[in-house]
C-alpha cells in the first residue's frame, strides 16, 4: 500500500435520543476553529455522521475512498462519561440498539465474516501516558460500547488498515464547556497522530527487512 496522504478527517455525530445536542459534534467543531498547530502540515477536514448505522456506513467508504486519510479520527459522545476515553479496540457482533431510524444491523454485525476485533495502530495506552491536559481526564478503554460510534470505528479500521481512532467525550456541562473539549481534541490528536506516523515508518521498515 502507498503511502497515506497529508490529510486527516476527524468526524463526530449529530443529535441522537433526547441528545439535541451532540458534544462530540460540538468539540469537533472547536477542535477544527485550532487546527493542529502552525508546526504540523496536515490538511483537516471535518465531517458529522448522522446516528445512522446505513448513513454512516456509506460516508465512512467515501471519506476513505476519496481523501485517503493517514488517519481518521471519530469522535462520539459516551453519555454517562465524566472523562474522556481513548478506545483501542472495535467489536464486530452485538450491535442490538436501533439508530436514529429505528434500524438495527442484521444479526447485529459490522462486517459478516470479519475479524471479532479490529485494532487501531495507535496505541492509546502510550497516548494516555504522554498526555497531561488541564481541567479533563483521559483515560484508556477496550470497549467502544456497541453502537453507532463502535460500528463506524470497526468500519473505520477496515477501510483504513487500522489508521482509525475513536475518542468518547462526556456530554457537555458548565465545566466541560465545547471549548475545553475541543482543547482536549487538539491535545490527543497531535499525539494520535505522532503515534501513528512512528507505527506506519516501524511497518515499512519491516517491509524493507523482509525477504524478497
Amino acid at each position: 500500500m502507498d503511502l497515506p496522504s497529508s490529510c486527516m478527517v476527524v468526524t463526530g455525530f449529530g443529535p441522537f435520543r433526547q441528545h439535541l445536542v451532540n458534544s462530540s459534534w460540538e468539540a469537533v467543531k472547536e477542535f477544527s476553529k485550532l487546527g493542529l498547530g502552525t508546526d504540523t502540515v496536515v490538511e483537516l477536514r471535518t465531517l458529522q455522521l448522522p446516528v445512522d448505522y446505513r448513513e454512516a456506513e456509506r460516508r465512512v467508504a467515501r471519506l476513505w475512498e476519496d481523501f485517503q486519510p493517514q488517519l481518521a479520527v471519530h469522535v462520539g459522545m459516551h453519555t454517562s462519561a465524566k472523562a474522556i476515553f481513548l478506545e483501542q479496540c472495535s467489536k464486530n457482533r452485538g450491535y442490538q440498539d436501533a439508530d436514529i431510524r429505528g434500524f438495527r444491523p442484521e444479526g447485529g454485525v459490522c462486517l459478516p465474516g470479519g475479524p471479532e476485533v479490529m485494532v487501531s495502530v495507535v496505541s492509546m495506552k502510550a497516548v494516555c501516558r504522554r498526555l497531561d491536559i488541564e481541567d479533563v481526564e483521559v483515560a484508556f478503554s477496550g470497549d467502544a460500547g456497541r453502537y453507532v460510534c463502535d460500528y463506524t470505528y470497526y468500519l473505520s479500521l477496515h477501510h483504513g488498515n487500522g489508521r482509525a481512532v475513536l475518542i468518547h467525550v462526556p456530554p457537555l456541562s458548565p465545566w466541560l464547556p465545547a471549548s475545553l473539549l475541543g482543547k482536549a481534541l487538539q491535545v490527543i490528536i497531535r499525539e494520535m497522530l505522532e503515534d501513528s506516523r512512528e507505527a506506519q515508518a516501524q511497518r515499512l521498515v519491516g517491509r524493507k527487512l523482509e525477504p524478497h
